[in-house]
Formats: structure tokens, sequence, C-alpha cells
């Protein structure tokens, strides 16, 4: 791995330079271990301890197929698929890999008896299998983390229908947290030049899936003026929703749980913040078996305290079962509910008069296709969309990286270094890193 990792940060090798480097037998990934799935039976979800179950080892390199890449990962990312995989909730990824392995005899190198994890990369093309024709060794890339077959008609209006879709380094093997990575060469899409390799790692699956879900028309198809209320607006999900709401000419209603957490959402921008613990929202009894409608009331309330008296017309809805009730009591009569994710739990309750007598629409929504993956990007490429990482961990410490995601200890993404030595590395147009530094700055939270 060390010659590569020379080529790559000497910035001069070109594409029959990497094509001529050997390809490793082995490399560095996180993993977690099908013989260990038991591990936290009888415990309580967040006292789960991913540092327990993820492994930093050296793993076999995949085989090379049709259409696919090898690529050398300089930084990657913790998504709170992550977290799910290192504490096996709410079930074992194993499962999921074995199911891919019946698909075809190349599926099956991806049942294995470990699962290398990580939905999101920025790195270097090493290698592409026959029939990839766009994409060359020594490219800077970043992958999105959408895996489709696409035998099916069914994905062809909207690749996200596949009936084959899978998310890559959560439901199939070989992801970015790791030195190498296998991907289709339909989730490369160009890394932003004044990024450096860690800041363009943390955007992909989080900007995407906040693309799709509230900007594009598969989901809430924001327009200009909507009030947007966004859920834990600083972090993974809700910081690029503030964004995009604040790009597209909407009004963000920020929730968020600590003042510090407001202040990020300030620095992006934002006026209309509602600190839900400083208010002490409580949505549910404290033994959680009922809702509260009059909390409900206090909180659209509140909105149209911060609005002028307008309700809300889309809420960008990530927690789900704590605040999915509360989410369609506040929405204006024909507004939208987008949601995915559910990190607070997967039960939704809510008093359905609210939705069907006032005309309301729940839209589902699941991550992002290729051309919403790629705009999503390109948005970050040109600047306009900024990433939102807060902080960053070699791949030794991937555990901690994960703990302090699902502890909620983080403010905007969570990096992890793989190749890349230390931080601050891969920035390849200055000038343009100069033109949007205070903004990158900003919404580090530095």
């Amino acid at each position: 791995m060390q010659q590569i990792l020379d080529a790559i940060l000497a910035g001069e090798s070109g594409s029959d330079d990497f094509a001529a480097l050997p390809l490793p037998d082995h490399y560095r990934a996180a993993t977690v271990h099908k013989d260990e799935v038991d591990m936290f039976e009888g415990m309580a979800t967040k006292e789960k301890d991913p540092r327990r179950s993820l492994h930093v080892e050296d793993v076999a390199t995949p085989e090379l197929g049709p259409g696919e890449a090898l690529v050398a990962v300089m930084a990657s990312a913790i998504n709170y698929n992550t977290v799910w995989t290192s504490i096996f909730e709410p079930v074992a990824t194993f499962g999921f890999l074995e199911r891919y392995g019946r698909l075809s005899p190349l599926a099956k190198r991806h049942d294995l008896p470990y699962h290398v994890v990580g939905s999101d990369l920025a790195g270097v093309v090493l290698a592409t299998g026959p029939g990839v024709h766009l994409w060359q060794p020594g490219q800077e890339v970043v992958a999105h983390c959408l895996s489709v077959e696409l035998e099916s008609p069914d994905g062809h209006s909207d690749t996200m229908l596949d009936p084959e879709q899978r998310i890559w380094g959560f439901e199939t093997n070989f992801g970015g947290l790791a030195e190498v990575a296998l991907v289709k060469a339909n989730q490369l899409m160009p890394k932003p030049a004044h990024l450096t390799w860690e800041e363009a790692a943390s955007p992909g699956l989080v900007n995407s899936t906040a693309y799709r879900q509230l900007v594009s028309r598969n989901g809430g198809d924001m327009k200009q003026g909507d009030n947007v209320l966004i859920w834990g607006a600083s972090g993974g999900l809700g910081g690029f929703a503030t964004q995009y709401a604040l790009n597209g000419g909407a009004t963000p209603v920020c929730v968020v749980s600590s003042e510090d957490k407001a202040e990020i959402c300030r620095r992006m921008g934002a006026e209309l913040i509602i600190n839900r613990r400083a208010e002490d929202y409580r949505f549910w009894n404290e033994d959680g078996t009922s809702q509260n409608p009059k909390e409900w009331l206090r909180l659209g309330k509140r909105i149209r305290e911060l609005t002028g008296g307008e309700d809300i017309d889309i809420v960008f809805e990530h927690p789900g079962r704590e605040t999915f009730g509360a989410s369609v009591f506040v929405t204006r009569k024909g507004g939208t509910i987008t949601t995915c994710a559910s990190t607070s739990g997967y039960m939704h309750e809510y008093d359905n008069r609210y939705l069907w007598m006032n005309l309301k629409r729940i839209i589902s929504s699941h991550f992002a296709n290729y051309r919403e993956s790629w705009e999503a990007n390109r948005l970050i490429a040109k600047g306009r969309i900024h990433p939102t990482l807060s902080r960053s961990y070699p791949l030794a410490e991937v555990g901690q990286a994960a703990l302090d995601v699902h502890q909620n200890l983080h403010q905007g993404k969570v990096g992890v270094l793989c190749l890349a030595p230390q931080e601050g590395l891969g920035v390849r147009d200055p000038e343009l890193r100069a033109q949007h530094l205070d903004a990158i700055n900003r919404f580090r939270g530095v």
C-alpha cells in the first residue's frame, strides 16, 4: 500500500503509472464478524459499544468484476448505518450479504464471515473491470452508496426502485472504511477539487439523501418561500437539509438539542431555531407508551411565533418514532412530511385525523439515484453546498468514531482517515478553496 500512497501523495502520476502499480493482496479494513452477532444480546441499545464489535484488520482484496472499480481510499466517514451494523441492530447485516450472495456467482464474493463496512469514500481509482470506459486509474473520485443491478425494468425510471437496490457497505461487502474499496463504476463521481480528502468523503451519503428527500421531485420538491422544519438541523443529514433550504430560497426552522448545535445553524445562515432541550418538549410520557398532543400544540405555536404566523410546508423527518406524531401535527394543510432513517425507532405513531382530514402527505425517501447524487456532488464541487465535517479519526480508532455518532456526541459528520496520513491533504484547487474557506470553516464549526 505504501507504493500506492506515495503515488497519490506525489500528485504527479498519470493513468498509466497507476495502472502499472501492483494491486495489494490484502488491505486494512474496519469489519464486523459473523460469529459475534450475539455479543450485545440483552443490552439496551445505547449501552452497545461499537468499539467492541468493530475490528481493524487485514482482509483479502476481492476479485474485480465487470463494471466495477477498486479504489484506494484516502478518507471515509461514519454514517448511522455503520452504527446499526456495529451494534447488530435492527438485524445483523450478514443476512443482507447472504441474500446478495445467492444472486450470482460474482455476488457470492460478498457473502463472507466478516463485513467490511462504510458507505462513503474519497480516493483514487486503482483499477477498473471489463466494460468500464468513463473512469481510469489515477482519477480522484468520491462514491455514492447506491448499488444496483438494473436487470429489471423497474429501476430504469428511478434506479432507487431497482428490485436489487442495495446500500454499498451496509447491504454489500467491501465498503469504504478501509484502505481499498470495491464499488460499481456507476457509483463514482469526481472529487471536489477544493476539498481535502476527509472533507470530500464526508458528504456522500447524507448529502445525496438530503437532496432527494428535500429538493428532488421524488421527495419534498421544495420551492422558494417554503417553511421547512428540520429535525437535527446541525447533524449529518440535517446540516445538508439546512443548507439546501437556505440555498433554494426556503426558510429553515431548525430544531436542535443544544446551544452549540444552534450556533452551528446560525453559522450556516439560519435564523429560526428551536432548542428542543432548552424548551423541554416532551412528546411522549415518561414510560414511552403514549404521546402528549398538548406538546404538539406547543411546538406548533412556537413555529408560528418564529415564522410570523405561518405553518410548516415540509417537514424533514428522520428521528422517527420520537418526533413523527409532532411532525404530522405541525405540518400545514396540504403540506408534506418526508421521512427516512427513523433513528429513534421505526414504529411511528401519529393521529391520522391530522393527516387525512387536512390532506397532508407522507413521502418516504431512501438515499438517492445516480442523477440525484451527481447533482448533489456537483453543488459541493461548485462551492454552493459545503461539508459539515466536525472531526476526523484515524482508521485505527473507527470504533470511537462510531461511538460518537451512536451517542450523538458529534456535530456534523465524523470523518475517518484511511490511507491519508494526516488531515488537510488532497486540495487540488487552492484558488476555489480560498473563495469558500470562510464557509467551509463555519460549517465545520471552527
